[in-house]
């Protein structure tokens, strides 16, 4: 039954993101930016891209509620139900300064986890996206050309790689490397780094490119939804300090995340 959803979300998300992502390289470059009650940046990208995500939410899954960053932050939802969780525009710092690490996220969580997830890097042209709860595919996806039907995509499975534990690869943030995670990094002997914006951090394990990401500085839920769901269909495993699954609904922690490790294989 999943499969099913799945499969529906996929096929009828596409065209909403392939117009998200138009709307989003329209503003590439010529940003400007405001600064929301938390002083976090917010663009005219960020919203146009909600409305247009948003909308076909409610059009496609009427029934179920979305929370998403830009409209609707602190929707009240049944964590045990299903939701969906939208960021329009991740990584909207490495948008603001020009680079091309950021992304698309949408997920439909369920009993608080993620079983679907689509990201999508509009200025990279990739598509990363959950085909079934445990099998994730990538594609690639022109934001300058015309929307494809999903039947019409070249879809490539990705899965995550078998570790060295003696020479682990760490995915880590471009804008937000802290001391906690360069401790952490030092204390497992951690050298070689892959350093990216956005979700792109979960999909570079999902791809095997890297073997962990940890991430102990504030996140929100539709920050890490939809990469989450990636790298578990691919998988791997998000788990917080306690070694338990990262977990979604949190109305009461406003949404917010605690500190976690992203593995592509689980310890």
């Amino acid at each position: 039954m999943r499969t099913i959803v799945n499969q529906r979300l996929a096929s009828e998300l596409l065209r909403p993101a392939h117009q998200a992502g138009q709307r989003i390289m329209s503003h590439y470059g010529q940003v400007d930016v405001e600064l929301k009650d938390d002083h976090s940046p917010v663009t005219v990208a960020d919203r146009e891209a909600d409305a247009i995500i948003v909308e076909n939410l409610k059009r496609i899954a009427p029934d179920i509620p979305v929370i998403s960053e830009e409209s609707s932050p602190l929707q009240e939802i049944d964590s045990q139900g299903q939701f969906f969780l939208v960021d329009p525009l991740d990584g909207t710092k490495e948008f603001i300064h020009g680079r091309d690490e950021f992304t698309i996220n949408v997920a439909l969580i369920e009993h608080g986890t993620p079983f679907f997830g689509l990201v999508y890097a509009p200025a990279l042209s990739k598509l990363y996206i959950t085909v079934a709860p445990d099998k994730a595919v990538m594609a690639h996806l022109d934001a300058s050309g015309p929307a494809p039907d999903f039947s019409e995509l070249s879809l490539t499975p990705i899965s995550t790689r078998t570790a060295d534990p003696s020479a682990l690869t760490a995915a880590v943030s471009r804008s937000h490397m802290d001391d906690q995670t360069q401790a952490y990094l030092a204390e497992h002997g951690i050298t070689e780094t892959h350093a990216s914006g956005s979700s792109l951090k979960f999909c570079c394990l999902a791809e095997g490119l890297a073997d962990v990401y940890p991430r102990f500085g504030r996140t929100m839920e539709w920050d890490t939804a939809a990469g989450h769901a990636v790298l578990k269909a691919a998988g791997g495993a998000v788990l917080d300090a306690t070694g338990a699954p990262l977990t979604y609904g949190k109305r009461n922690r406003d949404y917010d995340n605690p500190g976690f490790i992203a593995w592509g294989n689980t310890p």
